[in-house]
């Protein structure tokens, strides 16, 4: 019942609800925040209300072996349209995706359309595999949607930082020179 998202999709909720995939559009089931980090813009949720069956798990591939052209496929739920699936490539490696003080996340850049509500969702590779977590797109002034550039944070790290976030709190060591 443990779930990796975004840290701004569950940041200062009151409540948080998650529905499946193969459910009824109105079924959700609860669930409570385990530990986020801005850093990475990751959280992880459990359920507390689970489902009757089984809950599928899915597989974490390798991040770092990703490389421009490769194929991949972005989940979410865009303009709150419930489980979306879209396909691109992976554009670039490495782009730099500031918003939080302190972050310097290499994300994975995607031509993958990523709209605002794919926030939280899995980028996966052609093997399934989870790859990176949806978690912005680049528009212009006149629009709030996709022209084709969306960032995934690159789940090496992210799956590194797993048993603290289990744990709920994330502390690095700062070593304070410039």
């Amino acid at each position: 019942g443990f779930i990796l998202t975004n840290n701004h999709v569950v940041e200062g909720a009151t409540k948080v609800e998650v529905s499946l995939y193969g459910e009824d559009s109105d079924v959700y089931h609860e669930a409570k925040v385990i530990g986020t980090d801005p850093l990475t813009d990751s959280a992880l949720i459990q359920l507390v209300d689970k489902p009757r069956g089984e809950l599928t798990e899915v597989k974490f591939g390798d991040s770092a072996q990703m490389q421009p052209g490769d194929w991949v496929v972005a989940i979410g739920n865009p303009f709150s349209l419930s489980h979306t699936v879209t396909v691109g490539v992976i554009s670039a490696l490495g782009r730099p995706l500031g918003g939080v003080p302190g972050r310097e996340q290499p994300m994975l850049q995607t031509d993958a359309a990523i709209n605002p509500g794919n926030s939280g969702g899995p980028l996966l590779n052609v093997r399934g595999e989870v790859v990176g977590i949806n978690t912005a797109i680049y528009t212009d002034s006149q629009r709030a949607a996709n022209i084709g550039i969306g960032f995934a944070t690159p789940i090496n790290p992210i799956r590194d930082l797993l048993p603290q976030l289990r744990n709920g709190k994330v502390t690095r060591g700062v070593i304070g020179i410039r």
